[in-house]
């Protein structure tokens, strides 16, 4: 059960990826992906330098092949001898092959149980690899692609998110190994949030002590990326969950390493204790609407709602025990002022303060009081803090990946190409995934998906049904539109 009264952080035991140690009373590490092909030594190289230098201890590179496979060695080689002490991370699907390859080369391996076998010793094999060489490995554990069996009984649940991770934790626990990194994945801020503190109730039941990787997959770009990112992973902080974290955003790689920055820097100043006089009316795990009243953003207040005001360095439990100390019946609408002119960091600060919150269902509606910007910007970060918490709908919403190397096409120019076209759209969900690997599981409860197929050919998705196979990228969205029409979905522009 998460403290209500305080912040306090979930202790991990330690674990170390090269010079950089998780865990503990360490720092929240922040880390980053590469966008590059893997078996391009020298690109490679180059963008792990460039999110090095951002500040990330961590780096993540896909290896899906035995040439990528291959390539991390020299890879990390030519880092070390440029004296880059950068904690090299491979990422693995579908290829345990590819997971020893890389285990030899690397400081941690990360697997997707969704698609990693556990028959014939191969994770026993994988981990005494890890073993002689130090290297970690993270379970990472993906909303969008969880294994058939755990499909099957479970459905892409929460739960389902749970029993995955669960069954290779007790494999690596059973084998005693422990330099083990555990994530719970989701491009929905509610089932991700959901998914973790299940995790940690479970782990906490069976005396595991694993470190968490935070993060939320598919947030898209800008200030809407960066509002998903910091409602997911701002309510998990401020549960005192989370060891090391990644904002995954459909940029330059480098970008996402400052926003990560700013949620570790903003949660380490929280302090405070507020007394709960009815904590029976709250359940981190357990999302129960306070009220049925429709979510609102500051300039559609009415005397129906009533508004409490958060001032210290904590107000996500500032607010909840006020909210949960009242017996006003009102539903309630949360309001922080930020002093800064900043609409970047405005965004960022108030989604992680305010995004608890609304998952939980303790509030219902959102005012972001900040003086220096327009009070049009202000009712666009309320909006979209709306809508990452997934209270309230106002806009198409974009599921983006940031694309890694396995990406079949340029997924930031491409997105930013749809976006221009269908961003009038109400209502609508679209996904816009780089492969097939997370592509049609993590866009599963997207209205439509643009997902790359084959180099510079896409497929199109209706929910999770393909609807036209290979199209080349110069027509695809043409044909989106077109799927979209016929669907009768599609408004024109004003």
């Amino acid at each position: 059960m998460v403290d209500l009264t305080k912040f306090v952080r979930r202790r991990a035991h330690e674990v170390r990826i090269a010079e950089c140690v998780i865990g503990g009373t360490h720092p929240i590490a922040v880390q980053s992906m590469t966008n590059t092909p893997t078996a391009d030594v020298a690109r490679s190289v180059e963008q792990t330098r460039c999110i090095a230098d951002a500040g990330a201890p961590i780096v993540r590179l896909t290896a899906q092949g035995k040439r990528e496979g291959e390539a991390l060695k020299p890879i990390v080689e030519t880092l070390r001898g440029e004296g880059y002490k950068t904690a090299i991370v491979a990422d693995i699907h579908f290829t345990p092959d590819v997971a020893m390859i890389a285990a030899e080369a690397v400081d941690k391996v990360r697997i997707n149980p969704g698609n990693f076998r556990t028959t014939n010793g191969e994770l026993e094999r994988l981990v005494a690899i890890c073993r002689r060489r130090g290297v970690a490995l993270r379970i990472g554990v993906n909303h969008g692609s969880l294994a058939k069996r755990i499909f099957d009984e479970w459905g892409d649940t929460p739960e389902g998110m749970v029993a995955s991770a669960m069954e290779f934790l007790r494999m690596c626990r059973d084998i005693d190994f422990s330099d083990v990194v555990v994530s719970m994945k989701s491009s929905n801020t509610r089932v991700m949030v959901h998914a973790y503190r299940l995790l940690v109730e479970a782990m906490d039941a069976e005396g595991m002590t694993y470190p968490l990787h935070l993060g939320v997959t598919e947030a898209g770009d800008g200030i809407e990326g960066r509002i998903k990112s910091a409602v997911g992973i701002g309510a998990l902080l401020a549960d005192g969950l989370g060891d090391t974290l990644r904002v995954s955003l459909t940029e330059n790689p480098e970008n996402e390493v400052p926003v990560g920055r700013t949620l570790v820097d903003y949660f380490a100043r929280r302090d405070g204790e507020f007394e709960v006089l009815h904590p029976e009316r709250y359940s981190p795990t357990c999302y129960k609407p306070r009220s049925s009243a429709a979510p609102v953003i500051h300039s559609e207040i009415t005397d129906e709602y009533v508004v409490v005001d958060a001032t210290s360095g904590n107000p996500t439990a500032e607010w909840r025990a006020a909210i949960l100390n009242r017996d006003d019946s009102r539903p309630v609408v949360i309001r922080r002022r930020y002093d800064i002119a900043d609409k970047e960091l405005v965004a960022i600060y108030a989604a992680a303060d305010m995004g608890q919150l609304l998952i939980d269902g303790l509030a219902s509606g959102v005012w972001v009081d900040a003086p220096q910007l327009s009070d049009a910007e202000l009712c666009d970060i309320e909006l979209m803090i709306l809508q990452a918490a997934r209270v309230r709908f106002s806009r198409t919403e974009y599921i983006a990946c940031p694309s890694c190397g396995r990406t079949l096409y340029d997924i930031q120019s491409t997105l930013a190409t749809i976006k221009s076209r269908t961003s009038h759209l109400k209502d609508l969900k679209i996904g816009v995934m780089g492969c097939i690997v997370n592509g049609p599981g993590e866009m599963a409860d997207a209205d439509y998906g643009y997902v790359g197929s084959s180099p510079e050919h896409i497929t199109l998705y209706r929910g999770r049904e393909i609807v036209e196979r290979n199209i080349h990228q110069s027509e695809a969205l043409d044909h989106l539109i077109e799927i979209i029409k016929r669907d009768g979905r599609w408004q024109e522009p004003k």
